[in-house]
């Protein structure tokens, strides 16, 4: 084959590697809506993701709903579930038992260093949200605050009347882990977290 053969084929390459989210293929679209969905810790509405990705709305809804029977008919350990907000990935329920035996009782021994710091930050700061506590570590810990709920250290405590997001709270158990009657026996350790904390959103962005 000719180089000026050749050229072609690699121009379609390149074509493909900047094409905008509505000229990519079905393929690809299945492969991004999953991508997405695996790092969002809230349900994620079809209209928005049909924005994200400029697609029609009924498209984004045909190609969930194709993905959550696909993963149900191939027995998977995790299910795309429609709620009343949007889609998100949930822990199958049948494997709910054994998630919550690794989380709970099989790490119990000891937390991580990620853990210790996330969990200070809620007390000393409760009620907070998920991205209050990412700005003051300075990473995402979505990952890290879902362990901890699971571990029941912490919990939920209602929504931001203002920006909606869910706030987090310690723990009665929290309490008796660290042998304490209340949180006014925890450590004056709130002076040394960052000043300008209160000047955060609710989304770890800071306020304008």
């Amino acid at each position: 084959m000719s180089a000026a053969e050749q050229q072609p084929h690699h121009g379609a390459a390149r074509s493909e590697e900047a094409a905008t989210p509505q000229q990519r293929g079905g393929a690809d679209l299945r492969r991004d809506l999953e991508a997405v969905l695996m790092v969002v810790d809230q349900p994620v509405a079809e209209y928005d993701l049909a924005r994200a990705f400029d697609r029609p709305v009924d498209e984004i809804a045909a190609v969930l709903a194709g993905l959550s029977r696909e993963y149900t008919e191939q027995g998977r350990g995790f299910d795309l579930r429609q709620v009343a907000e949007g889609w998100r990935f949930y822990t199958r329920p049948e494997c709910a038992g054994i998630v919550e035996h690794f989380l709970k009782e099989g790490q119990e021994v000891r937390l991580t260093q990620a853990a210790l710091e996330t969990m200070a930050v809620v007390a000393y700061r409760q009620p907070v949200s998920r991205g209050r506590v990412s700005a003051v570590r300075g990473v995402n810990c979505d990952g890290v605050m879902r362990t901890l709920v699971l571990r029941g250290l912490i919990e939920e405590a209602g929504q931001d009347p203002e920006s909606g997001a869910h706030l987090f709270r310690t723990t009665t158990y929290f309490l008796e882990r660290l042998g304490l009657r209340d949180l006014d026996e925890l450590p004056d350790l709130a002076p040394f977290l960052p000043d300008d904390i209160e000047g955060i959103d609710d989304t770890g962005e800071h306020a304008t």
